[in-house]
């Protein structure tokens, strides 16, 4: 899910990324040394870093490029390591994020990075006052008139939900399958609880891209700390099905109408999910978490500010999808890569674009960018978050791309979310940690 890859090739892409990442270490060449360990900088300030040899000598000549919003080229020029360091630094004058590539020149194929790719290629991010990056695109007018219509259409539909039981090897927990009647597909996934009496939060789980198995042993283990866990598949398929009859380029089917886009259904069948959930006797009542990465993350800020009445706090790491009309307005959007040229598609988006979701969002949010991130680009989830009128917490990565390719970049990440599951499990509250 790389923007190397092709659009319709993109899901093969993102399994083999994922593949290659866990093999042997890339040798990287260079290191960098952020002005500002936090990334973050005030408007005026001069940004940079310093960059050094990295753990490898260098063996190839360097360029880099500065761009605003990884679109705007700001600033070029080459490295000069000959006394052992050099800095690449610019000053700035608006709220934006900083991206700079630095590759090798002169070599046909190079080796190394800090990408997650192996293709010589390094990057470096900032923020600057990110919490003031406004909208690209006006939300529709006839936005919430739009996605109202189709949870009045869906509501008529009884539910008729349909459990089978799901192996697995925890005795203490209890695992179906679920089959619910959503407009116009099913929503399908796992349902899983202690195999016990009582009432428990329920943490929703939310998929990210491509068409595969979901991972039964990961929901067992959730339910096993004490969750009432659904996790809902991303098609209309059986969870334990590989592939299904969804199509390997779902995201580009009906693309150009809001009526005929892929995202249509799945964020009905998000919806209809969390409907269920909530007829559930054995739900407590009081907790429901969203959760997800990249395109999960995308479904979970959609649920959230679709459906804001229950919702108790959102987790997402890269969350994709924000910002889809960015390439008209010099910042690159990222997945599920749309066409730009195409005015039809640009329209469509908006109304599948978490950033006009976001306004409705009631629940605190915990959101992970990744400042080097080409899939989910964190000027996106700037975007959305600064959307969302109540408390939220920006977990900024500096030094990630998109989480299959550094996941050893998200440590933070792994840690704050674990840390907040299990404030939510027991029963307290969650209150974000606002970025200053």
């Amino acid at each position: 899910m790389t923007r190397i890859c092709s659009r319709v090739a993109i899901v093969v892409c993102f399994a083999a990324s994922a593949v290659a990442q866990r093999g042997a270490p890339i040798r990287e060449e260079l290191a960098f040394a952020p002005y500002h360990a936090s990334g973050l900088y005030k408007i005026g300030e001069t940004l940079g870093w310093t960059v050094t040899p990295g753990v490898s000598p260098p063996t190839y000549n360097y360029k880099w490029t500065v761009r605003r919003n990884n679109a705007v080229v700001l600033k070029e020029g080459t490295l000069d390591l000959s006394s052992g360091k050099d800095k690449i630094e610019i000053e700035v004058d608006r709220p934006e994020m900083i991206y700079v590539a630095v590759e090798a020149v002169g070599v046909e194929k190079p080796t190394g990075g800090n990408t997650g790719r192996n293709n010589g290629r390094y990057a470096v991010g900032a923020a600057v006052e990110p919490m003031k990056i406004g909208l690209a695109t006006p939300r529709p007018a006839d936005f919430d008139s739009f996605w109202n219509g189709k949870l009045e259409a869906q509501a008529k539909i009884p539910i008729h939900p349909v459990l089978t039981h799901a192996d697995n090897e925890n005795a203490a927990i209890e695992m179906n399958t679920f089959v619910l009647d959503a407009l116009g597909s099913h929503a399908q996934g796992y349902l899983a609880k202690p195999a016990k009496e009582g009432k428990f939060p329920a943490l929703l789980l939310l998929q990210y891209a491509g068409v595969y198995a979901l991972n039964a042993k990961s929901v067992a283990g959730r339910a096993a700390e004490g969750w009432l866990v659904m996790d809902v598949d991303s098609h209309d398929k059986l969870p334990s099905d590989p592939s299904g009859n969804a199509p390997k380029n779902y995201a580009l089917v009906g693309d150009t109408d809001r009526e005929t886009s892929y995202f249509l259904d799945m964020y009905l069948r998000d919806s209809r999910a969390l409907d269920y959930l909530m007829t559930r006797p054995d739900w407590d009542g009081r907790t429901i978490v969203l959760m997800g990465t990249s395109m999960g993350g995308q479904q979970s800020l959609m649920l959230a500010g679709l459906r804001p009445e229950k919702i108790t706090a959102v987790l997402v790491c890269v969350p994709a999808g924000a910002d889809l009309n960015a390439d008209l307005h010099g910042r690159k959007a990222g997945y599920p890569n749309f066409p730009s040229t195409d005015p039809k598609v640009m329209n469509a988006a908006q109304y599948f674009d978490p950033v006009n979701f976001a306004s409705h969002i009631k629940a605190p949010v915990l959101a992970a960018m990744g400042f080097i991130d080409t899939t989910s680009p964190p000027g996106g989830i700037f975007t959305a978050l600064n959307q969302i009128p109540g408390a939220k917490e920006p977990l900024p990565m500096i030094e990630s791309e998109h989480n299959n390719l550094t996941p050893q970049k998200e440590k933070n990440w792994d840690a704050r979310s674990k840390e907040v599951l299990a404030l939510l499990l027991s029963g307290a509250a969650f209150e974000p940690n606002e970025l200053k």
